[in-house]
């Protein structure tokens, strides 16, 4: 039987890195998964491990080089991880993707202590191939909401439609965003703060008649400010705050109190592309 695509590597590698400065420590909370091709096809077919980099070895080797670097630039991490196992001569392609998760310092003791972060966790993935490199980015779990300025009307009914229309609803999502970036973008660090930044401004600067509307205006809004961004793909979960009709309880309805569902829920996803 012949083999088709194959490759292997380990995930969930977890690294907390801790820089202890003179007066204020820098603290980076990492999840880290690397993926690498090669000439393994003997690995499957005959049993035959020659050459095969071991997973654990991925594991200590993404442990040794945080330890060497000061992980102030993701990207630059993911690619010096890339180019540690293509130097490998069995190894004809690698991939390392990063998630970090966010912290937040303490008010009372800025230098030292630190919450749990909001925002959504950030990724950067660096992959190689014969073909060549290429960088991309993103943003997942990002919570957003808005309570007016939404709406959903016009759309088409017949007989299986019971979904009244509205011209004011509460809009919320979870946005999971990944983009690509040009060949010599520069400076990729500064690049994906601006990004999440547009993202969030787009979310809220104009009126919402649909999640697809506010999805394109996201997407068309980063790549007509960021020339370092090729396309970005966007995937937002439509989570429903349904009204609850408290009148039935004698009580006032003012359209204040929601049921916010987690299942079923619309999934809309599209690519933004530069022309």
């Amino acid at each position: 039987m012949p083999l088709g695509d194959h490759r292997y590597g380990k995930s969930d590698i977890r690294v907390v890195k801790l820089e202890r400065g003179p007066e204020r420590h820098e603290l980076r909370d990492l999840t880290v998964r690397v993926m690498l091709e090669g000439e393994y096809d003997a690995v499957h077919t005959d049993g035959d491990n020659t050459g095969l980099v071991a997973t654990d070895t991925m594991r200590n080797v993404v442990y040794a080089l945080a330890a060497e670097r000061t992980l102030d630039s993701l990207p630059d991490f993911a690619r010096a991880l890339v180019d540690h196992f293509l130097a490998h001569p069995s190894v004809t392609g690698a991939l390392a993707h990063i998630s970090a998760h966010p912290w937040q310092r303490l008010p009372g003791d800025e230098a030292h202590a630190w919450q749990r972060g909001t925002g959504g966790t950030r990724i950067e993935e660096v992959r190689a191939d014969p073909g060549g490199m290429g960088h991309s980015a993103g943003i997942e779990d990002l919570l957003l909401l808005r309570s007016s300025g939404s709406a959903f009307e016009g759309f088409d009914r017949d007989r299986f439609t019971t979904l009244p229309e509205t011209d004011d609803r509460i809009l919320a999502t979870v946005v999971t965003a990944r983009w690509d970036y040009a060949g010599g973008a520069g400076d990729l660090e500064a690049v994906w703060a601006r990004v999440r930044d547009t993202l969030l401004d787009a979310f809220t600067d104009h009126h919402s008649p649909s999640v697809q509307f506010t999805l394109y205006r996201m997407g068309e809004a980063v790549v007509e400010r960021h020339p370092e961004v090729e396309r970005i793909h966007l995937s937002l979960p439509n989570r429903h705050h349904l009204p609850v009709d408290v009148a039935r309880f004698g009580v006032d309805d003012r359209r204040e109190v929601f049921h916010a569902t987690t299942e079923p829920f619309g999934l809309i996803e599209a690519t933004v592309e530069r022309h």
